[in-house]
């Protein structure tokens, strides 16, 4: 175990008062704008990554199934997010500098790669290098905001950080947004050029922090160390098995009843197996060592916090697909003038004119089509069309059809004229309304709950979060404008207020020799949180929006995360931390 008196809450109001705040150096801001132009790159292909992967390859999108843009959202990221407790360890060993140079020049070529995939496992690949690299940026981008401040002006330090991670985020899917009305390819592409930008601020202005110390461990050690943080080696890997058996289920290997089973099996045997070494001298090799938590309250800090990301990320994973499937946003279009709604709404007539002789043939050659699949093929044209437009339509190509006549291009382009009324603003310009929330108050939030204690400003924006999905239990068939926007901001003022705190106390805590190696540890509930977000968002799109029918019980279902996390936050906070000041 570590040091208990580490684990006590740090009273932030008393070391402020302890310590000068000072300026920040060089590098603090070099760091930011690297992390800008990084997230730039993530950003503008993650807030178009549910839209990209279920569109269908006729119209540019590589044509995923909820199940398969779940599994690749949960997998990926967690990969993603899990790396950087070595990968922080490695910052700490061979310096950030050439940790920064690794992930820009393994990120460059592999965003391009995305574009480029045309099936699941090219695509996963690509994305596994995307992954790959992020998380050798992460903990060496955060370490270095960690040694650029002190205990008086932290809080501050890593506001004005998490403001430059939105202003990354509000950026990006705008400038994505704009780019896939010229082809998807134009997203990925430009998702390398900001990484490769990157270079210039890292060679020419970047040097290593002052106060970090290069470690001489080996590569095994450095390991060892990282994972000494947790647990041993037998509580690693009985972990990883259980969550690649999980993963299994998610790419399709096995269902998720066999996948539960195994892993009740895999845990059970190794609970016989640890009463059977119970009483062996723990100098033996590791797999005949007992499971041992080394740090049990991180690890239920970090456990916990999980249920954060899981729910936050439905804003990025569940959201989209359902304001482009089941939404109607004119009501906020109508504030538009008509260059602002091109913009937010744009059209391709053409495609829509496409898709109108698209359907005339099929009406041609099967007679009968089914309605709601018509509305949910076409909503990929960005137009949601009600039912009643799409039996008008219907009728005047059976009137032709019956009368043996042709479509004409201008018939089919006066039909399409006719429902580009319905269209809709882009997903991801919707969602940036979370980053765009958080790039004006960020820091003043951060600035008021300075005074507050880190867990209770945690717990509020949990509750935040579980409002805004309750908010979503609508009557109605389609959400409205307003109503997604009032949710994107209640979700933004959640983001505020948990984020920075909970990465604000891991800092506080951190040996300064290892500030990017508990910052890495710090990303595990991320890794966490994706996983199951992704595994959550596709099985409950699938089974409950779709084949059920009912969105209520799957917003109810991430409210009830978010409050039950709220719960555990607070009963942690009175049990763990209180005990121990």
């Amino acid at each position: 175990m570590q040091n208990q008196q580490q684990w006590c809450e740090p009273d932030l109001n008393e070391t402020n008062r302890s310590t000068s705040s000072s300026g920040f150096g060089r590098t603090f801001y070099i760091a930011n704008i690297m992390e800008i132009f990084e997230r730039l790159a993530w950003y503008g292909f993650f807030a178009v990554s549910s839209i990209y992967m279920t569109t269908p390859k006729s119209q540019g999108g590589i044509g995923f199934t909820d199940i398969e843009r779940g599994a690749v959202q949960g997998i990926i990221p967690f990969f993603l997010y899990l790396l950087p407790v070595v990968t922080g360890a490695l910052g700490d060993r061979v310096g950030y500098k050439k940790m920064f140079f690794f992930a820009f020049l393994v990120m460059t070529p592999s965003y391009y790669l995305l574009g480029q995939a045309q099936s699941f496992w090219p695509f996963f690949a690509a994305l596994s290098f995307v992954a790959l690299g992020a998380a050798c940026f992460k903990p060496v981008v955060v370490g270095t905001v960690s040694h650029s401040t002190n205990d008086g002006n932290r809080g501050l330090g890593f506001g004005i950080f998490y403001t430059m991670v939105n202003i990354g985020g509000f950026l990006g899917p705008l400038v994505a947004g704009y780019m896939r009305a010229i082809s998807w390819d134009a997203v990925f592409m430009m998702s390398a050029i900001w990484i490769a930008i990157n270079f210039i601020p890292l060679m020419l202005f970047y040097k290593d922090p002052q106060t970090l110390p290069k470690t001489k461990q080996s590569p095994t050690q450095v390991l060892k160390t990282a994972q000494s943080v947790l647990g041993n080696t037998r509580l690693a890997l009985a972990l990883f098995v259980a969550l690649a058996l999980l993963m299994s289920a998610g790419v399709g290997f096995s269902d998720y009843s066999q996948a539960f089973t195994w892993i009740a099996i895999w845990l059970v045997a190794n609970w016989v197996w640890d009463r059977m070494l119970i009483n062996r001298a723990s100098t033996k090799a590791w797999w005949q060592q007992p499971m041992k938590v080394s740090n049990l309250p991180f690890a239920l800090y970090l456990l916990i916090l999980a249920g954060f990301w899981t729910v936050y990320n439905q804003l990025f994973y569940t959201l989209p697909v359902y304001i482009r499937d089941y939404a109607d946003t004119r009501d906020i279009l109508a504030w538009f003038g008509d260059s602002g709604v091109a913009f937010l709404a744009h059209v391709d007539i053409d495609k829509l004119t496409a898709a109108i002789f698209t359907l005339f043939n099929e009406l041609k050659e099967s007679g009968t089509v089914s309605i709601e699949t018509i509305r949910l093929e076409w909503v990929h044209l960005k137009v949601n069309v009600p039912h009643e437009q799409i039996q008008l339509i219907l009728q005047t190509l059976n009137a032709l059809h019956d009368n043996g006549q042709a479509l004409s291009q201008h018939q089919a382009q006066a039909l399409a004229k006719q429902i580009v009324q319905y269209r809709q603003i882009n997903p991801e310009y919707l969602i940036n309304l979370d980053f765009a929330a958080i790039v004006v108050a960020q820091i003043l939030v951060s600035f008021v709950c300075q005074r507050f204690r880190p867990f209770y400003v945690l717990v509020t924006g949990l509750l935040v979060m579980a409002v805004a999905f309750i908010a979503l239990l609508s009557d109605s068939d389609w959400l409205s404008g307003q109503l997604i926007v009032t949710v994107i901001l209640l979700i933004a003022l959640g983001e505020m207020l948990a984020s920075p705190k909970s990465q604000e106390y891991v800092a506080s805590i951190a040996p300064q020799s290892q500030a990017a190696l508990y910052m890495g540890y710090y990303f595990v509930s991320m890794a966490l949180g994706f996983l199951f977000a992704g595994f959550l968002s596709g099985w409950s799109y699938k089974v409950l929006v779709q084949e059920m029918a009912a969105p209520e019980l799957m917003w109810g279902l991430f409210a009830a995360i978010a409050y039950i996390t709220a719960i555990a936050l607070f009963w942690f906070n009175k049990v763990i931390i209180d005990r121990k000041t």
